[in-house]
């Protein structure tokens, strides 16, 4: 199965990639519900997140975490809320969003638009910040 996000790790289209190691990747999403609104995608294009191995599953929450601490230090907020809804793209990934209300992680609110120096500026604080 070829989704975006293994496009993505294949290096077939571009991303602002924040963290990676041999299983897993984190990248800022393009359209994004809030500033520093973070993708994390296994390596291996499984659709359902527990359909994962148990040792990935684990695995991948912990990379989540060290992710989402670099982003809190970036970014203004109370914390990191996560998502996992599954259904716009047909291989698991996690939602790491700054947010300081439950209304900041509501994915039918319009999306940001982001100017292309304003997302490499956040990610590389991020990259700095892991």
């Amino acid at each position: 199965m070829s989704t975006i996000f293994t496009k993505i790790i294949n290096r077939e289209i571009p991303a602002y990639i924040v963290a990676e190691d041999e299983r897993f990747i984190a990248f800022l999403d393009v359209f994004p519900i809030a500033k520093g609104h973070v993708l994390v995608v296994p390596k291996i294009p499984v659709d359902y997140i527990f359909n994962l191995e148990d040792d990935i599953l684990s695995d991948l929450h912990v990379f989540s975490k060290k992710v989402a601490k670099a982003v809190e230090k970036v970014i203004p907020c109370k914390r990191i809320g996560i998502a996992v809804i599954g259904l716009e793209v047909p291989h698991t990934h996690i939602h790491l969003v700054p947010i300081n209300s439950v209304t900041d992680i509501d994915f039918s609110k319009p999306k940001l638009k982001l100017e292309d120096t304003e997302m490499k500026s956040i990610a590389q604080a991020i990259i700095e910040a892991i």
